[in-house]
């Protein structure tokens, strides 16, 4: 339960690694949480083929 356990966070901060004890962003939260709505675009008028003349 010390330095050398690399099952808490300690362990982890003294091993230089990651893991479920150790996350990378603790306080942060996730980027993927809170998605920013992209504003929505209105569809583009159609063009259409002018008429042959006869």
């Amino acid at each position: 339960m010390g330095k050398g356990d690399r099952r808490t966070a300690k362990g982890k901060r003294y091993s230089s690694s990651y893991g479920n004890s150790r996350p990378h962003r603790a306080g942060a939260a996730p980027a993927a949480a809170a998605p920013v709505a992209a504003p929505v675009k209105a569809p583009a008028a159609r063009k259409t083929a002018a008429k042959k003349k006869a």
